[in-house]
C-alpha cells in the first residue's frame, strides 16, 4: 500500500507540473547546489519570455548574487555589471544594470510573496524590470501587487537560503566574493 502511495504522489506531482517551463539555477560559490523554478507564465508571460530569452543566450550565466538580506530575500540578474566571469563586473554598479532587451510593463497579480516565490526587480517605476529578479526568503506580503510575479521555487530552497548574505549596514549589498549562478537552463517538463 505505501508504495502505492508514494507512486501515485509522484505521478500526481509529475503531472501537475506537465508542460510547464522550469528554470534550472546552478549556484556556486560558498555554496554549490541546483534550484529549480517553476515559470508562471500564466500570471507574467511577458516577464517569462524576457526570462527565456535571457536564460537561451546564456546571459545570466555567472551573474552573481549582488543582494541579499537575510530573511527577506536573494537578488540576482543584472547580465549588464553582474557577471562575475568577465570583464564587466563591477562591484559598485551592480544592481543598476539591465540587459539590451527593453524594460517590461508590469504584469501585477495577486500571488502573494511568500517564501521561494520570484519576482522581478525594478525602480521606482513600475515598469521598469528587466532582467533582474529575486527569490523570497521568508513572506513579504508588503511586496503584495507592486512587483511582477513569474516563478516560484520548486526545488533547492535550502541552497536559496544557504547563499552568501549582505552588509545590513548597505542594504544587503555584497562587495566581495558573492555567491553566483554558474549556469541557468530552461526545460519543458512534458
Amino acid at each position: 500500500m505505501r508504495v502505492i502511495l508514494v507512486v501515485f504522489f509522484f505521478l500526481a506531482s509529475s503531472m501537475s507540473l506537465a508542460g510547464k517551463d522550469l528554470m534550472q539555477i546552478e549556484i556556486s560559490g560558498q555554496i554549490e547546489g541546483v534550484v529549480e523554478i517553476e515559470l508562471l507564465s500564466d500570471l507574467a508571460p511577458n516577464h517569462v519570455n524576457q526570462i527565456k530569452k535571457l536564460i537561451i543566450n546564456k546571459q545570466y550565466d555567472g551573474v552573481a548574487f549582488h543582494r541579499v538580506i537575510e530573511g527577506f530575500m536573494a537578488q540576482t540578474g543584472d547580465v549588464m555589471f553582474g557577471n562575475i566571469s568577465n570583464n564587466e563586473y563591477s562591484p559598485t554598479m551592480v544592481g543598476r544594470g539591465g540587459s539590451q532587451l527593453k524594460d517590461l510593463i508590469a504584469e501585477f497579480s495577486s500571488q502573494p510573496f511568500d517564501r521561494g516565490i520570484v519576482g522581478m526587480a525594478r525602480s521606482q517605476d513600475p515598469n521598469s524590470a528587466n532582467s533582474q529578479f529575486f527569490i523570497m526568503l521568508k513572506e513579504g506580503h508588503f511586496l503584495n501587487g507592486n512587483y511582477t510575479v513569474f516563478g516560484k521555487v520548486i526545488s533547492g530552497m535550502d541552497i536559496v537560503d544557504s547563499i552568501k548574505k549582505g552588509d545590513k549596514s548597505n542594504n544587503g549589498m555584497i562587495s566581495k566574493n558573492p555567491d553566483f549562478m554558474k549556469r541557468v537552463l530552461i526545460f519543458s517538463k512534458n
